[in-house]
């Protein structure tokens, strides 16, 4: 299990098991590791292969083989010197791609300056993308790091019957409709001659506080 696409998840809680799960269904070979027993018997069936280790060991790591793996993910959240400890070892013992879990900004600059190639802050992130849905206005949003982001949205009132050229959302907006989502039909992709019609959703992008603006139309 070393192939390009290989990859090593550390720490089988919710957020690591969910991140091994997934790569599993997108047919990655991955190894999950955890000191804990039960989720390593709870995890063996649904992962390539599953082993109960102690990750902040250079010496464990390397006896498994780590130091092939192209990518590691470190899912270790409530311990904090776990989790550095262990992005220490990814480190030092040469893994080349590094993604670590960090409950708090503290925490993400010390996994940074320890080694991690990325940082992520799941909790956060759900949180601002619950803020954003819960009012009903955006149906689903994704926001990157350079402030921009995609959002799928009613279509407002002003594009309804009319053509995406008609309509102006773009220049009106500064916002792009990259595609229209009709119920019981298939993904269309946008273009200018595209009729938009009343119940049909948007699929929006562009900076991200003008996409916020273009969903309050709705």
């Amino acid at each position: 299990m070393k192939s390009s696409d290989s990859v090593v998840v550390i720490g089988l809680g919710r957020f690591g098991g969910s991140v091994a799960q997934s790569l599993y269904r997108l047919g990655h070979e991955v190894l999950g590791i955890d000191e804990n027993l039960a989720l390593v018997q709870r995890w063996s069936s649904r992962l390539t292969h599953v082993v109960q280790a102690d990750a902040t060991s250079n010496d464990a790591l390397r006896e498994l083989g780590i130091a092939d793996f192209r990518h590691a993910v470190v899912g270790i959240g409530s311990d904090l010197e776990a989790s550095v400890l262990t992005v220490l070892a990814l480190h030092e013992i040469g893994v080349g791609d590094i993604w670590a879990k960090a409950t708090s900004e503290k925490h993400g600059r010390i996994l940074e300056r320890t080694g991690a190639h990325h940082v992520v802050y799941p909790e956060a992130a759900m949180g601002e993308r619950v803020a954003h849905l819960v009012t009903g206005k955006m149906i689903d949003f994704i926001e990157f790091d350079d402030g921009f982001a995609i959002v799928k949205t009613r279509a407002p009132i002003e594009a309804q019957n009319r053509t995406l050229a008609d309509s102006g959302l773009r220049t009106k907006h500064g916002v792009t409709v990259v595609g229209i989502k009709r119920p019981r039909e298939d993904f269309t992709y946008a273009r200018p001659e595209t009729l938009v019609q009343a119940g049909d959703l948007l699929i929006v992008s562009g900076p991200t506080e003008k996409v916020e603006k273009f969903a309050s139309l709705t």
